[in-house]
């Protein structure tokens, strides 16, 4: 099967979707087929190798002149070329990663508004060269933001096109309320020339379904699954990481909506319980220059508790050092703010047998039930969360328990393999291509 997988580079900062859709595209490979992971605005970043083709389609640097001034809506295309150049959007990244979404609202509606946009020639390039040169089996974008290519790519193309559900919510609602409303309005009539949608886990589906009004009965679900090459060792749970006070960890972008701040409070009332077990705070994760005020924020709090001492934090590693940072602690959480679809740091604190704490909303009460590796806690409740981490730090025997389990899952269950098993049962099914498969989970 030859598949296009349409994704969207994140300016240079480690972005769950991207990894999920390199992972994904690499397994595929892996699994025999000929799948093209081909980025948008700007080369995706992971710390796995990268499958993705080496040109751009929609750079960046011309999406933003052609919404900016008309001129470029009619550049001759060798131009263009120029300006997509993998090393200039790269550079460019180093600054586009601080734009805000409400910066961006015009530039999403205009995208979403596909032929009768400012970035219409955009579409033009992309579907020519997919017809031409590659010539799909079928045809999966990574969210819909990018819907506004949808009706080009089934007409000239005559093949199904689908869209992954993978956080799309997240950005709209950053968005201006009368954009915002329009942007949902415009993915909705691009919806009816998409065969299906696939999303990361029964609660987006299902939020999504409503949210923008598309029939649930047309949204697969395909939990995430991540690359176990690299996660080879289990950390033996029950016993302090390096022989010293359990360590508490966090990794995952440092930012307000992963909900760091819910942590750095929870661990200050958790040195201030009576008897409470000695324990240290580790944090590693991504860090724009946009969040590094919020970062020290949550630093100053630690300092004015006399706890700085006990807090570590690493800069964004490589996948060996994330592994490395893994199998350094004892807990994961992240307290996230908003309901997260995938949670791919769950999975991989799995991987190396750590149990998690997590709240109660997004994908966290279907993975743990599924997995039971880890514990549910009331969300943006600092208090609670201090209490259950305080409990497994008590329960050495009860913290391996958990984190065993969660092992088990991700190595049967959770991994690239079953994911893109999973993918290609969906993509059979709108195909039309029989398979003794069971039908993809959701």
């Amino acid at each position: 099967m030859r598949i296009a997988y349409i994704t969207s580079g994140a300016a240079g900062m480690y972005c769950g979707s991207c990894m999920r859709d390199n992972t994904l595209a690499a397994a595929l490979i892996a699994e025999g087929h000929d799948a093209l992971l081909i980025p948008t605005y700007t080369p995706i970043r992971t710390d796995e190798d990268d499958v993705s083709q080496s040109r751009v389609f929609f750079g960046g640097i011309n999406v933003y002149l052609q919404q900016k001034f008309s001129l470029f809506r009619y550049t001759p295309r060798w131009l263009d070329r120029f300006l997509d150049f993998n090393w200039l959007l790269n550079w460019v990244s180093r600054f586009a990663v601080n734009t805000q979404a409400q910066q961006l609202a015009d530039l999403t509606i205009s995208m979403l508004q596909g032929d009768l946009g400012h970035q219409a020639k955009e579409i033009d390039k992309l579907v020519d060269w997919l017809a031409s040169d590659v010539k799909p089996d079928i045809v999966n974008l990574s969210n819909v933001l990018i819907a506004g290519m949808a009706h080009r790519l089934r007409d000239r193309l005559k093949v199904p096109v689908l869209a992954s559900l993978q956080g799309d919510d997240i950005f709209l609602e950053l968005l201006p309320e009368s954009y915002r409303k329009q942007a949902i309005e415009l993915i909705g009539g691009h919806a009816s020339h998409m065969q299906g949608f696939i999303a990361t886990s029964r609660y987006y589906a299902n939020f999504m379904s409503e949210y923008l009004r598309i029939p649930r009965e047309r949204i697969d679900v395909v939990y995430p699954g991540i690359k176990l090459k690299g996660h080879d060792i289990p950390k033996a749970q029950g016993q302090p990481s390096r022989g010293l006070e359990p360590v508490i960890g966090y990794f995952a972008r440092i930012c307000p909506e992963k909900g760091l701040h819910h942590l750095v409070d929870a661990f200050c009332l958790l040195r201030q319980m009576p008897d409470a077990p000695p324990c240290r705070l580790h944090v590693s994760g991504w860090m724009g220059e946009h969040n590094r005020a919020y970062f020290m924020e949550q630093r100053a709090k630690l300092e004015r508790a006399n706890l700085l001492g006990y807090f570590t934090y690493t800069e964004s590693p490589d996948h060996a050092g994330k592994v490395r940072f893994l199998q350094s602690i004892d807990i994961l959480s992240v307290p996230t703010t908003y309901r997260e679809p995938k949670g791919l740091y769950v999975l991989e604190a799995w991987a190396n047998g750590v149990p998690v704490v997590q709240p109660a909303h997004g994908t966290f009460p279907e993975l743990i039930d599924a997995t039971g590796g880890g514990v549910l806690v009331p969300p943006d409740d600092p208090a609670a969360l201090a209490s259950a981490l305080r409990r497994l730090l008590e329960q050495p025997a009860e913290r391996q328990r958990l984190g065993r389990l969660g092992h088990v899952a991700v190595h049967q269950r959770f991994n690239d393999a079953a994911m893109a098993r999973a993918t290609l049962r969906v993509y059979e099914r709108h195909l039309g291509i029989e398979t003794k498969q069971p039908a993809a989970i959701g």
